[in-house]
């Protein structure tokens, strides 16, 4: 069974920083693009990156580009964000996402909330 596990959400200050990580299993991760993707209160499902086996990262979202990063572990089947200089809008929930067996996989998400 596929399962995708996201952590490392939580309150934080403008400006401040946080770094996702998503858990995978089920699956042979080291072979499959991963993506990030984020979800705002209201709004709809947003790509932010897509990471690729060997972990070359394509950007989808121009809001977050020169603060977020993503990356993978293939040793560790983990995939990260990390995001600095968050932002009031950064607030939502934070997905990772895998494309398996013809649909999208997801996690349940890990929010992130953006308040001061």
């Amino acid at each position: 069974e596929v399962q995708l596990v996201e952590s490392g959400g939580g309150l934080v200050q403008p400006g401040g920083s946080l770094r996702l990580s998503c858990a995978a299993s089920g699956f042979k991760f080291s072979t499959y693009d991963m993506r990030w993707v984020r979800q705002a209160p209201g709004k709809g499902l947003e790509w932010i990156f897509t990471i690729g086996p060997g972990g070359g990262v394509t950007s989808h979202l121009s809001s977050v580009q020169g603060r977020f990063t993503a990356s993978r572990d293939n040793a560790k089947n983990t995939l990260y964000l990390q995001m600095n200089s968050l932002k009031t809008e950064d607030t939502a929930v934070y997905y990772c996402e895998v494309p398996y067996g013809g649909s999208r996989v997801r996690g349940q998400g890990t929010q992130v909330t953006v308040s001061s």
